[in-house]
């Protein structure tokens, strides 16, 4: 058996002590875990119920030979055992502790040893319970929770390596963190949490008839105040320990809630639902955050992976969600406009729930969504408040760039970011127009998320030529063009979709446009109003696609909107022989919306004509396996925008449809698709939600099972994609792990 260490100290055997202890040495951390407690009792317990190896009554051996003390005393006592243990220490030993405050912890140190010694790395367990002592040792204490270290600049790195390496021993997470920032954070999240439920039931135990209040208390009380179970001395003495950093959030606590005091006596229901909603949506937000998703991800971080079977032909009627494009806008505006705004259709997906929680961080009142119903209290443009913190947006590259240029005019600082996928999506497009109007604007290296937008400045009204076609980049410049003085014009190298221009002008704005060029004039006020989100023609493209390649099939989507700037698909796909038509037209919130009916038809190969290429670009995925059921060769250009989508598209269908035995030839800028017998395969998604639901149509007719990794990302923007493929009629069923 190998040791990491041969010999450990654990000064203090009390629950955090004699946990770690314990976890030690059932892991053979070190070929002698010792301990060392004033209470003699507590040190034979220690050693009876066998949670160390030997009891230290003279720490005059036990410190010199010892390679890693731990310090599990109280705060208010480090000092003094740093004293007791200095004339013993080697200097090759390492020393951490467990204290739940560090400055204090660092000027005892610095007492002590004149400065900190390189091997002192201060370190705190966040963990606990109601019990102490060594006899409630519980050496999975630590398992799947945080330690954090804070290292000093001067701090030896093997030191600290050392101890990381002890905690992750124990099944810890550890992390670091400045000394300063961790006693602040912990004030918030850990020591004024208790401070309040010790209040709470002091105050409550100080009523007449108290008995019943506690009797008859519901498992929300019981479950807030059980941590005023804890040591009494404990606190008292981290209440001392950390006591600007306590009192700083006790007084942010005690605004707050003055607040709410204030709109539950005037009944000001808009203030109550603001404060509610917020924090009900903050913590599922902030738990998503962390875990680097957004908000409909999985809740375990399960694996998902997608197994697909080629089965009978598509029939009947499905609908499919609300368009993501829209739902990302109709946020933004309705947050913007003043008055009440109420949305229908409003697409559940994490991508927009990320601009949902974006506004709500900046002061913006949301009830919803609720079975696609959304109410949005607009706050009017000027009425944004600065985020409690960056602006965390997940996978939603839309919200991204929209939000970019929405910000660039506010009078506050701003951080954007996202998870690894959006953070590798390029922003200098937006960013480099957004400079010429004057905004400061920096992204990080390459041209990526982060985006840190500083505020207070003044815009002015551009002739922009965009080089790209890119209706994400024309929606924020004409987001910016509200604020910007003067008049913003924006000029397209080919046409995309327009819904943001319809949608402002549902709002009352006034745009002019013609002949691919777009302006928007400052100084005018959105009016709240009340909007229907059709389908989402990119998500009904799979089944489009589905309907087309499988024979017999005979499928009806309902009411999905046939923007000409989104419709693109419809038109490649009726030019390589698809019966598809449109029935039942009308009109939503200035879109037009149909059914979409899709009956099997050979398809053959085309030359994609490239103005179909900007209408057509999130739709190109499902292009690619409809030119690989199709007769002969299907030939593309122009479709350089697709590298920088989630992923690399042109990539990810190319490896994956070679994987399935189509002959695939990508040359610079041009592709040429040969249609053929599709085989099963093992497919990588990339972690692209179009990636991922192309290759489970590609399934439906290929000879064996296809099996699709790495699924979790297509609830950014079909979250029930399974459950209507199977009403429709595919064979698929997916697999978490």
């Amino acid at each position: 058996m190998s040791f990491m260490v041969n010999r450990v100290l654990i000064i203090g055997l009390g629950l955090i002590g004699g946990s770690l202890a314990k976890a030690l040495k059932n892991k053979r951390f070190a070929r002698v875990i010792a301990g060392y407690d004033r209470n003699s009792d507590d040190l034979q317990q220690g050693l009876d119920l066998e949670i160390i190896d030997e009891a230290v009554s003279d720490l005059t051996t036990a410190v010199s030979t010892a390679d890693i003390i731990v310090l599990a005393v109280p705060v208010k006592a480090t000092e003094a055992v740093l004293s007791a243990i200095k004339p013993y220490l080697n200097v090759n030993t390492v020393i951490t502790d467990a204290g739940s405050t560090k400055a204090n912890v660092i000027q005892a140190a610095q007492k002590v040893f004149g400065s900190v010694p390189v091997n002192f790395i201060p370190g705190h367990p966040i963990a606990g319970s109601e019990k102490s002592g060594v006899a409630s040792s519980d050496e999975k204490l630590f398992v799947k929770h945080k330690v954090i270290l804070t290292p000093l600049a001067e701090s030896n790195k093997s030191a600290t390596r050392l101890i990381a390496r002890m905690w992750q021993s124990t099944g810890a997470e550890v992390l670091q963190m400045g000394v300063e920032r961790h006693d602040e954070v912990l004030a918030a999240t850990s020591h004024l949490p208790h401070i309040l439920a010790f209040s709470l039931v002091d105050t409550l135990a100080k009523e007449q008839d108290s008995t019943d209040i506690f009797r008859y208390a519901a498992g929300g009380f019981r479950d807030f105040t059980r941590i005023a179970a804890s040591d009494p001395t404990m606190w008292h003495d981290v209440c001392i320990a950390n006591k600007q950093e306590l009192i700083n959030q006790i007084d942010n606590f005690t605004d707050g809630l003055a607040v709410l005091r204030q709109a539950i006596v005037t009944s000001d229901s808009q203030s109550m639902l603001g404060i509610f909603t917020r924090a009900k949506s903050a913590r599922e937000h902030f738990n998503k955050m962390l875990s680097g998703t957004a908000y409909s991800q999985t809740h375990n971080n399960l694996h998902v992976t997608f197994h697909v079977r080629a089965g009978s032909a598509l029939h009947g009627r499905i609908r499919v969600p609300g368009d993501k494009s829209i739902s990302h806008r109709a946020v933004m505006l309705g947050a913007l406009a003043e008055g009440v705004t109420n949305i229908s259709g409003f697409l559940e997906s994490e991508d927009s729930m990320a601009t949902v929680q974006a506004f709500r961080d900046m002061g913006v009142v949301i009830e919803g969504p609720h079975q696609g119903k959304v109410k949005i209290y607009g706050v009017g443009l000027h009425g944004l408040y600065s985020p409690p913190g960056p602006l965390y947006l997940g996978n939603a590259g839309t919200s991204l760039r929209l939000l970019s240029g929405l910000l660039a005019a506010q009078a506050f600082d701003c951080v954007l970011l996202g998870d690894k996928s959006l953070s590798r999506r390029p922003m200098e497009r937006m960013a480099e127009p957004l400079r010429k109007m004057g905004a400061s604007i920096e992204t990080a290296t390459d041209g990526f998320a982060p985006v840190v937008i500083k505020g207070g400045q003044t815009l002015m009204g551009i002739d922009y030529q965009m080089p790209v076609a890119s209706a994400q980049v024309k929606s924020g410049l004409l987001l910016a063009g509200l604020y910007a003085r003067g008049t913003t014009c924006i000029k397209q190298p080919a046409m995309t979709r327009d819904h943001t221009e319809r949608m402002l002008r549902s709002f009352g704005v006034e745009l002019n446009t013609h002949n691919g060029e777009v302006s928007i004039a400052s100084g005018q006020i959105l009016t709240a109003t009340d909007l229907e989100i059709p389908a989402d023609i990119s998500s009904a493209a799979f089944f489009i696609v589905a309907a087309a390649i499988i024979p017999d099939s005979d499928l009806i989507i309902e009411q999905v909107g046939v923007n000409p700037g989104r419709a693109g698909v419809l038109q490649i796909l009726q030019l390589m022989g698809a019966d598809v038509t449109l029935e039942n037209h009308t009109q939503r919130s200035g879109e037009p919306v149909a059914d979409i009916h899709v009956r099997y038809a050979p398809l053959t190969g085309i030359t994609i004509p490239e103005a179909l290429v900007s209408v057509a670009i999130d739709e190109f995925p499902a292009i690619f396996v409809a030119a690989a059921a199709a007769k002969g060769t299907t030939c593309l250009s122009g479709v350089g925008e697709l590298r920088y989508k989630e992923s690399d598209r042109i990539q990810a269908m190319t490896e994956g449809l070679t994987r399935m035995g189509i002959d695939i030839t990508v040359n610079g800028d041009v592709i040429l698709i040969k249609g053929g017998e599709l085989q099963g395969a093992k497919i990588c998604s990339f972690n692209d939600h179009r990636i991922a639901m192309a290759f489970a149509i590609a399934g439906t007719i290929a000879t064996s099972e296809v099996m699709i990794e790495d699924c979790n990302y297509v609830a950014t923007s079909f979250p029930d994609f399974i459950e209507v493929a199977q009403k429709a009629g595919i064979r698929i069923h997916k697999e978490e792990t």
